[in-house]
């Protein structure tokens, strides 16, 4: 499919997942990233493919309302349906990036809502990040229980035991949102550590050391 667009919007998002890779939020061929194209296609990254070789050609063109492949040269990711999912019940969302970062993955374990603390997270995020019930990942059931959790409110969720999504309005600010959402949770996983009263006995170097390596 040879449309100006859709080229540039490739361009600009394997440049995306570059800088996502470098930063570790996208490891090996773990997480994905959509980019809306207009009401009706977005552009998906592809299924089991190492982002540091993926080449344009590879990023796949499909429908938001069935995510049937229009162009493309691969699978596309098995968690299309939630980006699809993002882009119909929120049509002013552009980019959804699912990551595995290191720490919003930590928080995911917990099944809790994260409180946004810093002013920055609650411009462009929200006051806080909805936790998604645990669902297989790449199933419908996972898109249901996303499709669940969706709102005006919040730009930004944890898929429970899985990772994060988060939605944006450019590539640059998603790129910008999910580093923020990783200091976010390092403060929200040292103010655990602090306060957990079954942490109590343990030796106030360790304890110190641990916190500090988040």
């Amino acid at each position: 499919m040879k449309d100006s667009k859709i080229e540039t919007v490739r361009k600009a998002m394997l440049s995306a997942c570059i800088k996502l890779a470098d930063l570790g939020f996208l490891a090996g061929v773990g997480g994905n990233l959509a980019v809306r194209i207009d009401s009706e296609l977005m552009a998906v990254t592809p299924s089991a493919t190492d982002y540091y070789t993926m080449k344009p050609e590879d990023l796949c063109i499909l429908q938001i309302k069935d995510l049937k492949m229009v162009d493309g040269t691969k699978q596309p990711t098995t968690e299309s349906g939630i980006h699809a999912s993002f882009f119909s019940l929120r049509p002013e969302i552009q980019v959804s990036l699912h990551t595995h970062q290191p720490l919003a993955s930590a928080v995911s374990l917990l099944g809790l809502d994260l409180d946004i603390e810093s002013r920055e997270g609650k411009k462009h995020i929200g006051n806080f990040v909805r936790i998604v019930s645990y669902a297989p990942s790449g199933t419908s059931f996972l898109v249901k229980a996303f499709r669940k959790r969706i709102i005006k409110e919040t730009n930004a969720y944890l898929l429970r035991n899985h990772g994060l999504v988060c939605g944006a309005l450019t590539l640059e600010q998603a790129i910008a949102s999910v580093k923020l959402l990783e200091k976010e949770a390092a403060h929200f996983l040292k103010t655990r550590i602090e306060k957990n009263p079954n942490l109590s006995h343990m030796p106030q170097e360790m304890k110190a050391q641990l916190i500090e390596a988040l």
